[in-house]
């Protein structure tokens, strides 16, 4: 569904990501894992379009060449980001911010079924519906961007650190909502995630990055048993 060829984004004369290739099938859960600053973030970024690539990259959705074209074009044919800090509108209501989500959508006639759909998942957002997004938890949050994109009809979603700054008993809770979207919804993830663990007890495949280079790849199963791997990210010595 999306393959990343030769990805090359450069900060100036710093070069932040480099040359960095990733295949995302359609119906599976891929994630890229690294530590801070290993470039996870700008790796969403340029394939969203918020950041610009090098032109030497590529970004090929659905057999489409989408490099750098603008983001809005980008999520009207299905690819939708959640970004690392969530980036919710805090003065909106839930309802107001789930709205602004579906702003791009021609089909308004699903609009309740997938409402009803994100209520079912995230039963804390109907209780909600009225509140300011500003005055929900972290945890909350984090449900109402993912929601936010959700209502946008995506085929696939960027998922930008989702368990960041987020209590542990929500995190577990997320995780597995964002299991249930990809096998309820058909929903391709590419997943960004510090928390290894987390990141490959989900995901079908997975990538290790770091300073800007993929210096492992794999199965996820595979990369959670790997010594390497184990001690660098998971926390064992």
């Amino acid at each position: 569904m999306l393959k990343v060829e030769n990805l090359v984004v450069n900060y100036g004369a710093i070069n932040a990501i480099r040359g960095i290739s990733i295949n995302v099938p359609s119906k599976s859960i891929v994630t890229l894992i690294g530590a801070n600053g290993a470039g996870k973030t700008t790796t969403l970024r340029a394939i969203s379009s918020i950041i610009k690539a090098a032109e030497q990259s590529k970004v090929i959705y659905e057999d489409k060449n989408i490099t750098n074209l603008p983001p809005h074009k980008i999520v009207e044919m299905g690819v939708c980001q959640v970004p690392e800090g969530r980036l919710i509108f805090a003065n909106l209501t839930v309802k107001e911010n789930l709205d602004m989500g579906a702003y791009l959508r021609k089909d308004k006639e699903n609009f309740k079924k997938d409402l009803d759909f994100i209520f079912n998942i995230f039963p804390r957002l109907k209780e909600r519906i009225k509140q300011p997004g500003g005055t929900l938890s972290g945890g909350e949050q984090q449900m109402l961007a993912i929601s936010r994109a959700l209502m946008s009809k995506p085929k696939m979603l960027l998922l930008d650190e989702p368990s960041l700054g987020i209590a542990p008993i929500l995190v577990k809770t997320i995780f597995e909502k964002i299991v249930e979207i990809n096998k309820s919804l058909g929903v391709t993830i590419l997943l960004v995630e510090q928390n290894a663990n987390l990141a490959l007890s989900v995901a079908d495949y997975a990538y290790v990055l770091e300073t800007g280079s993929i210096i492992l790849e794999g199965p996820a199963n595979d990369l959670a048993s790997n010594p390497e791997v184990r001690k660098a990210y998971l926390g064992e010595s």
